[in-house]
């Protein structure tokens, strides 16, 4: 094995260690402020593993930038959090919060990892990953502990082995429609429960923001989740299958806002971005028409909205570029 770490960092490499930076240094102000803010020993543990391994990765990612001599991201810092700001959040969602949080990081870290080829920056993703392994086991053991651990819908167990005989197996428009398949329900409740966060983070964060047009972007976010969650929820009901509850009950009616807009809309934006994967990888799983038309229509619509929240990013100098390719044309030009 090539253990030179002198070797330049590769375009997968640099872009996502500057990712991972601009996501941990945001994910330290919102477990510092859920740190302040939660009451349940139990839970404030777990976030604290969270915001350590957080800061774990900082360090070293500043380390390998000022090898490399590239440039520190700004990423998020003190002033993005208001550590005094009422409790905005419960500590059963500061929970949910966290394990659906590491679900997305374990889903990047799996992205990634195949594309790392220089040994100290492999050996960092493959403690990221192990790390953040280990937060969702101890985020989900707690879940279970207190009876709010949110299980997909069971189904019977298969009695033979069968194979797909007819093409209607593909169908889900007219006629009569099959049983969805365990994989088909699995990616409609996980769905549903991902846009149950991006609604009640949309509730909290349109409450507290003062800025006009992050508010009315947060509020059609908000109306988008319950859009999809309707969608989502009308295939598990047509086969008697069980709808998780939303979290909205979650969110005080606080105003004092924890967090700068610049983070609000940076983490919103990874969440859009994180739903349009989640929508992919139903499109790729899925095998009712009806479905993968479902989730192909909604992802156009994530794209879209997506777009505008860059679109207020950039207006308000809020987005961070990330390194980009050498610009032959312009250099040839100068």
């Amino acid at each position: 094995m090539e253990r030179n770490n002198n070797i330049k960092l590769t375009s997968a490499e640099i872009s996502a260690l500057f990712q991972n930076y601009l996501n941990d240094t945001m994910s330290i102000c919102v477990f510092q402020y859920m740190k302040e803010i939660i009451q349940d020993q139990e839970i404030k543990k777990v976030i604290e593993h969270a915001l350590d391994v957080s800061h774990q990765h900082v360090e070293i990612i500043r380390s390998i930038f000022k090898a490399e001599s590239l440039p520190i991201p700004l990423g998020f810092t003190e002033q993005d959090v208001n550590h005094k700001a009422e409790r905005l959040f419960s500590d059963t969602f500061c929970l949910y919060y966290l394990k659906y949080m590491t679900k997305g990081g374990l889903s990047n870290y799996g992205l990634i990892l195949p594309q790392i080829f220089r040994e100290d920056i492999l050996a960092f993703y493959n403690k990221s990953l192990t790390s953040t392994m280990e937060i969702n086991k101890e985020s989900t053991e707690l879940l279970l502990e207190k009876g709010l651990a949110v299980r997909p819908p069971y189904i019977p167990y298969p009695q033979q082995i069968e194979f797909v005989r007819k093409q209607s197996f593909l169908k889900g428009f007219l006629g009569e429609k099959r049983p969805l398949t365990g994989i088909e329900i699995t990616q409609l409740y996980s769905n549903i429960q991902t846009n149950m966060l991006g609604e009640s983070l949309a509730i909290a964060f349109s409450q507290v923001t003062e800025n006009k047009n992050v508010r009315n972007y947060f509020l059609r976010g908000k109306e988008i989740a319950e859009k999809h969650i309707g969608i989502f929820s009308s295939f598990l009901r047509e086969e008697n299958l069980p709808v998780p509850m939303t979290w909205d009950h979650e969110i005080t009616v606080k105003q004092a806002a924890p967090f700068s807009d610049k983070l609000m809309m940076y983490h919103f934006g990874l969440m859009n971005y994180s739903g349009i994967g989640n929508y992919g990888m139903a499109i790729s799983s899925c095998l009712r028409r009806d479905l993968v038309a479902s989730f192909s229509g909604l992802t156009a619509e994530i794209m879209k909205y997506a777009e505008d929240g860059l679109n207020i990013l950039i207006d308000e100098e809020w987005l961070e570029q990330p390194p980009l390719a050498a610009d032959r044309d312009d250099l040839a030009m100068n």
